[in-house]
């Protein structure tokens, strides 16, 4: 899960930063991505935030980090596999997570569980016997500190 949330940090969304981490049944890590746009697509030209008008929302253009992780692992076997991810992931998510053979979903929030798209998530995972489980963390942080490694081009 620390590598999902640290992956969401790339995500230059100014409202949700999303990373997803797929680990296979070696507990290797085969995908990782955050939301952002479709590679090639400048970040200038598309909009950053929510509208009632779709061409003008974020939401017609921005891949979500599961789609992202699961393009990123793209040649590697997925079946078996576990997705670690901040966000319960939505109906068009788990149509991929689905296809792609994930069996397992670990994730921190379903702050969104009454929305429709959601209980049709929930539905076709239950459905493909797809297991999911929201994980209370232990720790309420990880520190990443990189001042033991700022000589170490000295060794």
């Amino acid at each position: 899960m620390g590598i999902a949330l640290l992956s969401a940090y790339r995500s230059k969304d100014p409202r949700t930063q999303v990373g997803a981490c797929i680990v296979n049944d070696k507990k290797r890590i085969v995908g990782i991505g955050y939301n952002w746009f479709p590679s090639g697509c400048n970040d200038d030209e598309f909009p950053r935030d929510k509208s009632d008008v779709l061409h003008e929302s974020k939401h017609a253009y921005v891949v979500h980090s599961e789609a992202n992780a699961i393009l990123n692992g793209m040649g590697k076997d997925l079946n078996g596999s576990t997705l670690y991810v901040a966000l319960f992931p939505c109906n068009e998510c788990m149509k991929l997570i689905i296809q792609a053979g994930i069996t397992h979903i670990r994730y921190l929030s379903d702050g969104n569980k009454d929305r429709e798209y959601y209980i049709a998530s929930k539905k076709m995972a239950d459905a493909a016997g797809v297991e999911y489980h929201k994980i209370v963390p232990t720790k309420d942080s990880i520190t990443i500190d990189f001042a033991n490694y700022k000589n170490a081009d000295k060794c």
